[in-house]
């Protein structure tokens, strides 16, 4: 008889379920992974908030420093998307929230003001040094407070000049707060455009932000993500003009108009002429892509017939 070979203690667990409370502490480290929590970083997609808010620094930093002579750059750090909720929570605390409306557009906007550049500013308005002071567990004080919001209102006017630059916003300030939670401008899992810009008092950079939701912009689409905006010295009109002028248009000019019977036209052979009775002192219509545009005269230059163009055609000319 042959030698059976036969299962361990081990194996009859195995197959009978034994270790199934071994296999589920096992997997009670496993944690399901949201793919929500990975964001593409987008650079360069919006050519032209890119040049808006060139143009913006420029001029904040001029108006600021009239303010608070210590601020030596405002720059332009970085555009790009993310979840509302993931921008807030990189915010610290106490840090201003400025919920501002853009009419015509729809939804309402964030700007925000890092607490690290409040306290820098105040310490170099009272002869401090610039660096930020620490300030956990309180909120701004009444002088505090003040100092924001001109450092808001500035920040606010020179962005509504700027963009009337571009398109005709008004720029209105609802409400100034320092709970975060008082100033969401869309729900948390929602994608907003975020722009980030950096602001050197003294030789300490702090940053500020503006918050976008990301369908904010979808009406005026076409300024946002367009790459010649405001080109300097007329360079955009020029292009545009240039590309016009190249465009090849079909031209046509209608010599006369006759009526016929039906038993008439099934009438005609090859070879048959068919005589309009034209003027050459009358007028002509020159059509421009099946649209009459000119009266013109009938004439030749040397073997080829031309038109000339004597004034604009008008609709109410042939009613």
């Amino acid at each position: 008889m042959a030698e059976q070979d036969f299962l361990s203690q081990d194996e009859i667990d195995a197959l009978l379920g034994g270790d199934e409370e071994e296999s589920v502490e096992e997997k009670s480290d496993i944690a399901p992974f949201d793919f929500n929590e990975i964001e593409s970083i987008k650079k360069g997609g919006l050519p032209g908030l890119e040049i808006i808010y060139e143009r913006w620094v420029k001029s904040f930093r001029d108006a600021i420093r009239k303010i608070v002579p210590k601020i030596n750059m405002v720059s332009k750090e970085n555009i790009y998307i993310t979840r509302f909720n993931s921008f807030m929570s990189k915010i610290p605390m106490p840090s201003s929230y400025t919920t501002i409306t853009m009419r015509p557009l729809k939804e309402s906007a964030l700007f925000v003001v890092d607490s690290r550049l409040v306290f820098t500013i105040i310490s170099v308005l009272f002869g401090g040094p610039a660096k930020p002071f620490k300030v956990e567990g309180r909120e701004f004080t009444k002088l505090e407070v003040q100092i924001i919001g001109e450092f808001i209102d500035a920040a606010l006017s020179t962005f509504e000049e700027v963009w009337q630059q571009f398109y005709p916003i008004s720029v209105e300030k609802k409400s100034i707060e320092l709970n975060p939670s008082l100033a969401r401008i869309t729900s948390g899992n929602e994608k907003v455009i975020v722009v980030e810009c950096g602001v050197e008092v003294d030789g300490y950079e702090a940053p500020i932000y503006f918050c976008f939701p990301q369908g904010m912009f979808m009406p005026i689409k076409d300024i946002i993500y367009t790459e010649f905006i405001g080109e300097e010295d007329g360079e955009w009109r020029q292009r545009l003009e240039r590309s016009v002028h190249s465009l090849n248009v079909k031209v046509t000019m209608e010599l006369g108009r006759e009526r016929f019977l039906l038993g008439e036209i099934l009438s005609w052979q090859e070879g048959d002429e068919i005589v309009l009775n034209i003027d050459k002192e009358k007028n002509l219509v020159l059509v421009v892509e099946n649209e009459p545009k000119f009266w013109c005269k009938l004439g030749k230059i040397k073997e080829r017939y031309a038109a000339l163009i004597k004034e604009p055609y008008k609709k109410e000319d042939n009613e």
